[in-house]
This record gives structure tokens, C-alpha cells and sequence, in this order.
């Protein structure tokens, strides 16, 4: 009996150290990503300007050679932040990704020249990421939201050659077409009273006026940007890091319309040159018409269409699960040379 326990026992340890993980395997899996110092997948990536080198904060998670995605938030100058929901998705999906704040956004180094506020010093700024994260055409997919829309669609304007996909959602191919849509389609679904206090502060450029972002918060944002009840930590604390100097240089104050260094950006007629397999994503309540984005689908040389009914300019949150169903399927796709 002594002898069958003891047996027991000695397969009972053996399975235990079988389980057990090897300590020096796992050391050596932690150092993947030619770092001398892991630290949680954190890296500041200098980036060189015509006025200096500055750093860019980047997160990296996984570890997938075939896929590495980087994601370009919105504002100008918002942050990563609200862009966290994808680890959730793209972690189980095995995809290897990058959150990034762009030059001047919150985590990385802010520099007060405006000279570097250009959407063609942006584009450089993330080939200048993508060489540092090593990705190339046969791996390198970008996904922007927003304003990331509008830096991802001038990427590949002069970048393709180094894209296997592109993910462009909640932004159109044209500016003025935008503030046309948000003037003359969503300020009309407002409230006569409240779209009329709206204007009047406006005209007297009264932005700093508590009672503006009192009437847009109920009246536009939760109808247009994000429609959850409650709106999400990362949303918050991204909107908390705002860089409002930057964003209202190039975006202007109001959101009816854009007044900034944007205001005259469109590519509409320049889509049919972009040729790698793209994602336009859209949504009904969006502060951009889903109509141009399913039209911009067609532009491209080989396009795809996703419809959030449920979504607003953050579907990603809002229509979670038609968003991120369908971008993950699009990377599978592209992947697997099904697209």
C-alpha cells in the first residue's frame, strides 16, 4: 500500500513540474522585443523633424509577424486612450498591435512649435514609427479613427508600398464635406432653442464659455460621439488629455464646421489611387455621413464596407460588436488572401 502511494505520489510531483513553467524558457520569452529592459511593451520612439528630434510614446502588445496593426487616434491631440478597447479583441485574436500618441498628444513630447501641426509632418511621423516597429508590406496594417482617418488615408497616399491594409473609420475623404454634413444635417436635428444658443456663442467666440460645452454635451456629443449612457473610463481620461492648443489649430473651436489648417483638406478625388485592400467603416448617428463612407468604399481600388447601426463617431464602443466583428474579420481576410 506504502509502495502504490509512494508511486502515486512521485507521478502526482512529475506531472506538477510538467506544468510547472520552466523559469528559464519564459525568461528568454520576455525578452522578445530587442529590448534591454521590458517594460510592459512601453517604448518612446524618437522621431526627427525639420525643427528636432523629439519621442512618441508607443504600447506594444503580441508578438505576430504576419500581423502587426498601429492605430492613429482621433482629435488632433487626443490621446490612445479611448482607443483601448481594442486590447480586449485584438489580444484574443493573437494580432500584433501598437497604441500610439501622436507628436504633441499627452504621453509623448508636446514641442510648442506650430510649424510641426501638418498633416504631411504627421504622415512622416508614423513612417518613422513603422520603420521603428518593423513592419513592412507584408504585415503592416493601419487603423485611424477620426482625425487617424485623415492621417491614415494620406499614409497611403505616399506609403502604400509599405501597407497590407487600411482601416479608415469614422472619417471622410473630405473636410468641407464634413462641415457641410455636421451644419446642414446634424445642427438641424438639434432643438431650434438649443441649436440657436449654440450659434450665438459661437458668433461671439465665446468657447471658453461653461454654458457651450454645457448645450454640446447632452445635445451633440452623446447623440453623435459616443451614444452609451455612461460614457466609458478611457473615453473620459482621453478627453481629460486633450491638447486643445493643437487640436484647436488644426480643427478650429467649433463643431460645426472646421476652421483650422484642416478646413481645406480633401483627398475625395485622390481614393482610386489607393490600391491595398481598405475598411471604411461608418455609422448612423456619426458626425460623418455613412453614405460618403460607403461611397468612399467604392473609391479605392479594393474596398470594403462596414455599417454600424447602432454607432456614432466612437462605434467602436457604441456598436462594439458589429465594429470590431467586422474589422477583425477584414484583417483575417487581407490575411488569408481572401479579400
Amino acid at each position: 500500500m506504502r509502495l502504490i502511494c509512494f508511486i502515486l505520489l512521485i507521478l502526482l510531483m512529475s506531472s506538477c513540474k510538467q506544468n510547472t513553467p520552466n523559469s528559464n524558457m519564459l525568461f528568454s520569452d520576455y525578452f522578445s522585443y530587442n529590448d534591454s529592459v521590458e517594460a510592459g511593451g512601453v517604448k518612446m520612439i524618437p522621431i526627427k523633424t525639420p525643427v528636432g528630434e523629439f519621442k512618441v510614446w508607443t504600447k506594444r502588445f503580441g508578438s505576430n509577424p504576419k500581423i502587426k496593426i498601429l492605430l492613429l487616434h482621433g482629435g488632433p491631440a487626443m490621446t490612445h486612450e479611448y482607443m483601448e478597447c481594442f486590447e480586449t479583441f485584438f489580444q484574443r485574436e493573437g494580432f500584433e498591435f501598437y497604441e500610439y500618441d501622436q507628436l504633441g498628444s499627452y504621453y509623448s513630447d508636446q514641442p510648442k512649435d506650430s510649424s510641426l501641426w501638418t498633416t504631411e509632418r504627421f504622415v512622416e511621423e508614423v513612417e518613422q514609427v513603422r520603420n521603428a516597429i518593423g513592419a513592412d508590406s507584408t504585415n503592416f496594417f493601419v487603423l485611424g479613427n477620426s482625425w487617424g482617418g485623415i492621417l491614415a488615408m494620406q499614409y497611403a497616399l505616399k506609403y502604400q508600398h509599405h501597407l497590407r491594409g487600411l482601416l479608415v473609420a469614422n472619417m471622410v475623404a473630405s473636410v468641407p464635406d464634413y462641415g457641410k454634413y455636421s451644419d446642414e444635417v446634424l445642427a438641424k436635428q438639434m432643438k431650434p432653442e438649443v441649436l440657436s444658443e449654440i450659434k450665438d456663442i459661437e458668433s461671439k467666440k465665446d468657447f471658453n464659455n461653461p454654458r457651450y460645452m454645457e448645450l454640446l454635451l447632452p445635445n451633440f456629443y452623446q447623440e453623435h460621439l459616443c451614444r452609451l449612457k455612461v460614457w466609458p473610463e478611457a473615453i473620459n481620461r482621453a478627453m481629460k488629455h486633450l491638447n486643445g492648443e493643437i487640436y484647436t489649430l488644426m480643427q478650429g473651436p467649433s463643431e460645426f464646421g472646421v476652421s483650422g489648417r484642416l478646413a481645406n483638406w480633401d483627398i475625395k478625388n485622390r481614393l482610386h489611387e489607393i490600391k491595398v485592400p481598405t475598411l471604411m467603416v461608418g455609422a448612423k448617428y456619426d458626425t460623418m455621413d455613412p453614405k460618403a463612407m460607403e461611397e468612399q468604399s467604392k473609391m479605392v481600388k479594393k474596398g470594403r464596407f462596414l455599417f454600424c447601426p447602432k454607432g456614432s463617431h466612437l462605434s467602436m464602443w457604441d456598436d462594439q460588436q458589429v465594429f470590431m466583428s467586422g474589422v477583425v474579420k477584414f484583417i483575417h481576410d487581407v490575411d488569408a488572401n481572401q479579400f
